[in-house]
């Protein structure tokens, strides 16, 4: 099958190219046409937080809807700005979105004790997702018409800091300028190196309008398409290269280039198509989670693998058949050069490597680990949650709203937790009472009825921030024992609701569902290195090493982001990042595994010397994923440069998880574990033997 797609595509390489250009501008058009329904979904049926938004919503409590906040700082009392700031709520209240809008000069609750604070509450017609974001853009734009003369204004709430979000910035240019930059290094060549970075824009392209109109029918986070990009220029760079890189050494060894492609596309081709295999088997473990919001990403990611796959094996041949004269006669040049320069042969440096970490084998591995190891130990302090308007710019109106509200009324202020009491306005009542006199509340509002009367909600004001521990420890107080003490009392029913809860929510059944999904994922990508390698030990050290390396990474995060090294502001690990990054780490890790692992066993097979096999397998391979980590690090940690925290996370612990395991577990670990183990690595029971199927994934070497 390999061989024939190699044959076909080369031959007929316009027709190829026309395909794929047809299929990403016929994609692209029609996602134009339709747009895209991008939405967030962190809905988690069975929760508290989740029956108390259902509650309120079957009720019609105005606390159902979404609302935003317009605060105003006025140092010579908020009083003195009466003639500017009604005019202007007037105003906000004919915009398009806005169903309600509550002045502060009606609520003296809304007054700071100075009065030189207070906020106007907002109500919108809709929640966040569904209101507009030009809407939302115009009532920011409203409020800060009015400042200056000593008057400061801002605009809070999550619809807010909805609007301001912006895109990936100069990340995903930035990953494509290195990855490029350490192509040409390699090849010393721009053609070259273009090919791989185009077959990845190709795929991503491709995809990009495929998930658009996938949202229509499934539920897709609108984070979903950075993180596709993300992950589909690295992986398209990455399959393209080791594509590449066999075809370019089957031209030093003489062979045409249509031979070369088909013998690249039937060895190196086998080999990404189980390693894209793994990947997306690693994502769809993320659907065991039962969490709708990573569903759907995990979806649009695994789809975007499979196309990436797909034109590495498609159109990168057609490429190939395009350029081959030029490609064919630049290789043969730089080898006689190399040649002509006694430079020593290319592996020659890796095995030497290899060499080195046999002779000390117990060195190698003991070192590797204490340093993974004491990397990955911070992991265990971390803490799970979603970056709210604390963590934004300190230019974004957001960010100024937060510190403005957490001054005139404490930090508890922006993250209010929704008590909702289903009982009668005497349960309202002893439920206000009760939160009143619980510690670390500051306030707890008057109950609020339902439009029908049957439900009643007391808003409950924290003495610390949203994101601070002592507010979680807050929420699961209320829901262990101030509330159930209080059910059995009223005989009512009390839910604790509203953003913060909903996050602690989310966080826990994330962490709860967590070792059935590592099972899952470590389970299958086991089996399958079980099928193809014919070994019970390899897929065992595979799976514990992945796991090393996935901890490591999430360690540096847990220094980075949660305890603010480098200058970052503190805060939780966003709840999804940990699954998303070991289900995307785990199957990458896989393609150097099944690459590093291919070209051992190739050469245990034909020498069957352990020692021999690891060495020459090091050597054939290093060079290519160092450099495919390289380009997957400079892709992945361009996202840093991100103005969004949670690709910033996201970015970084795959650069990290990248890094580590193509230095110290590809290069250091893996030749000292199989020096180690020798001949026993490739052990099989003989009933086993005879059970599994017979899988090659270097046919042509054998």
């Amino acid at each position: 099958m390999f061989e024939r797609l190699a044959v076909f595509s080369h031959r007929h390489q316009w027709r190829a190219l026309s395909l794929w250009a047809a299929l990403v501008i016929g994609v692209t058009a029609v996602a134009g046409l339709v747009g895209s329904d991008y939405h967030n979904d962190f809905s988690l049926p069975g929760t508290d937080s989740q029956a108390a938004q259902t509650l309120l919503e079957k009720h019609g409590a105005a606390q159902a809807g979404d609302s935003v906040q317009i605060v105003l700082k006025d140092g010579a009392g908020i009083g003195s700005a009466r003639e500017r700031v009604e005019p202007m709520l007037d105003k906000v209240a004919g915009l398009p979105g806005v169903a309600d809008v509550r002045s502060p000069y009606e609520d003296r609750a809304a007054v700071s004790e100075d009065g030189t604070l207070a906020y106007a509450t907002v109500t919108l017609d809709g929640t966040s997702r569904e209101v507009p974001k030009e809407d939302v853009r115009r009532v920011i734009d409203t409020a800060e018409s009015i400042a200056g003369d000593g008057l400061r204004t801002a605009v809070g709430g999550d619809a807010v800091r909805e609007a301001e979000e912006s895109g990936g910035g100069p990340a995903e240019g930035a990953g494509i300028l290195g990855a490029l930059v350490i192509l040409v290094f390699l090849f010393g060549s721009l053609v070259a190196a273009s090919l791989p970075v185009v077959t990845a824009l190709f795929a991503v392209g491709g995809s990009i309008g495929l998930i658009a109109l996938a949202s229509h029918l499934a539920n897709v986070a609108d984070f979903t398409p950075p993180i596709m990009m993300l992950v589909g220029l690295g992986v398209g760079i990455d399959y393209a290269l080791l594509i590449f890189s066999r075809y370019r050494g089957e031209l030093l060894k003489g062979r045409t280039p249509e031979d070369a492609t088909r013998t690249a596309l039937d060895a190196a081709g086998r080999t990404v198509f189980f390693a894209g295999c793994t990947v997306i088997i690693a994502l769809m473990g993320l659907v065991a989670l039962g969490i709708g919001s990573l569903q759907g990403v995990a979806l649009a990611v695994a789809l975007t693998v499979l196309v990436t796959m797909l034109a590495s094996l498609t159109l990168l041949p057609a490429l190939l058949g395009v350029f081959d004269t030029r490609i064919h006669r630049h290789v043969t040049a730089r080898e006689a050069r190399r040649e002509q320069r006694n430079r020593p042969p290319e592996g020659a440096r890796w095995r030497r490597w290899a060499c080195q970490v046999q002779r000390r084998p117990w060195a190698a591995l003991l070192l590797s680990v204490v340093s993974l190891g004491a990397l990955g130990a911070p992991a265990a302090d971390l803490r799970l949650g979603f970056a709210d308007a604390g963590n934004d710019g300190a230019s974004t109106t957001s960010r100024q709203a937060y510190d403005l509200l957490a001054e005139g009324f404490g930090p508890g202020f922006n993250g209010p937790l929704v008590v909702v009491a289903d009982g009668g306005d005497d349960a309202a009542a002893a439920l206000r009472r009760a939160l009143t006199e619980t510690p670390g509340i500051a306030a707890a509002s008057p109950p609020i009825p339902t439009r029908d009367g049957a439900v009643s909600t007391v808003m409950v004001f924290p003495e610390t921030a949203p994101q601070a521990e002592e507010t979680s420890a807050l929420v699961a107080d209320l829901r262990g024992d101030v509330l159930p003490a209080l059910e059995r009392e009223t005989g009512a029913e009390f839910l604790v609701g509203g953003s913060t809860a909903a996050t602690e929510d989310f966080a826990r059944t994330v962490a709860d569902r967590m070792p059935l999904f590592v099972a899952i994922v470590v389970g299958l990508s086991a089996l399958l290195l079980l099928v193809v390698f014919r070994s019970l030990l390899i897929p065992l050290k595979a799976a514990l090493l992945n796991l090393v390396s996935i901890g490591a990474a999430l360690g540096v995060i847990t220094l980075v982001f949660q305890h603010g090294w480098f200058g970052v502001e503190p805060g939780p690990i966003e709840a999804f990042i940990p699954v998303m990054i070991f289900a995307i780490v785990f199957g990458l890790s896989m393609d150097y595994e099944v690459f590093l692992l291919s070209r051992i066993h190739e050469e245990w097979e034909r020498t069957k010397d352990p020692q021999t096999a690891v060495r020459e397998g090091l050597a054939a391979t290093g060079k290519v994923i160092t450099a495919a980590a390289a380009i997957m690090i400079v892709v992945f940690a361009a996202f840093i440069l991100s103005p969004d925290r949670m690709l910033q996370q996201f970015g970084l612990g795959l650069a990290v998880a990248i890094l580590l395991d193509a230095l110290v577990i590809r290069c250091l670990i893996v030749p000292a574990v199989m020096q180690l183990l020798g001949r026993r690595a490739w052990w099989l029971p003989s009933w086993l033997r005879r059970l599994l199927p017979a899988v090659e994934l270097e046919r042509h070497q054998r």
